[in-house]
């Protein structure tokens, strides 16, 4: 729908659905969820829309790629409530998750950087096991087997169990999830946090794939801070039309 209608044209539904490749159900919808100012209606009951409709559409629609539909919703709930304080509470949230992610990608990218630099001779592998126990590994990290212990809780690491002594054996994958948990958790990252990358991590099969994962990374969390530029200057333009 183009910028060109005057304050006082009146709309169909399926005059907003059609350029947006909607159905006019869809516009209906967002009407009745508050996402659009309630419609005026013709003497026979019919929905009728104005330049000001068109534009709370294209805002809400240019805010949802960089922010979701659920937040894109609340705010023009609030917009149209006349609650400007909270839209603004709302989209600096949806910044402020943006940052957090953007730090979240730098701190994995800083604890493979330290792995990698990293040329010690890994954990004594013990004879028969096939991998390593838990102590050589916690004196190996710096930590006590009680904290590895917790991480297997956690499901950050996964080691199996030696079938003659039932203790754990942590093979070459076990020990560089551990390490990588350990860089992260020196950079103040939770456990709940952690778990989804070291999940990434075993997906890609190891540290070498994950550079094209971390590279989607970044391009995702570029589309979303330009999608966030969009959706502010259309949000801005509505706000100018509602006066």
């Amino acid at each position: 729908m183009g910028r060109n209608l005057q304050r006082g044209d009146r709309l169909r539904p399926v005059d907003l659905a059609r350029g947006h490749g909607l159905s006019t159900q869809a516009i209906r919808n967002y009407e009745e969820a508050g996402i659009l100012p309630a419609a005026s209606r013709t003497p026979h009951g019919y929905r009728t829309y104005t330049s000001l409709h068109a534009g709370a559409l294209r805002a809400f629609l240019a805010l949802v790629p960089g922010h979701g539909h659920r937040t894109s919703a609340s705010v023009m709930r609030a917009v149209n409530q006349g609650s400007a304080d909270e839209a603004f509470r709302l989209i600096d949230e949806s910044h402020a998750q943006l940052l957090d992610d953007r730090r979240t990608l730098q701190a994995v990218e800083s604890a493979l950087r330290d792995l990698e630099r990293t040329t010690e001779p890994g954990p004594a592998v013990v004879s028969g096991s096939g991998g390593t126990f838990i102590g050589p590994l916690a004196d190996r990290l710096g930590i006590r087997p009680a904290t590895l212990r917790t991480w297997e809780r956690a499901g950050l690491v996964s080691p199996r169990r030696d079938p003659r002594t039932g203790y754990r054996v942590f093979d070459e994958g076990d020990v560089r999830d551990a390490r990588l948990a350990h860089q992260l958790r020196r950079g103040g990252y939770l456990l709940e946090k952690i778990a989804p990358l070291i999940a990434q991590v075993r997906a890609a099969g190891g540290l070498a794939p994950l550079e094209a994962a971390l590279c989607d990374w970044h391009g995702r969390l570029a589309t979303r801070g330009r999608a966030m530029l969009t959706g502010a200057a259309e949000l801005e333009a509505y706000f100018r039309e509602r006066g």
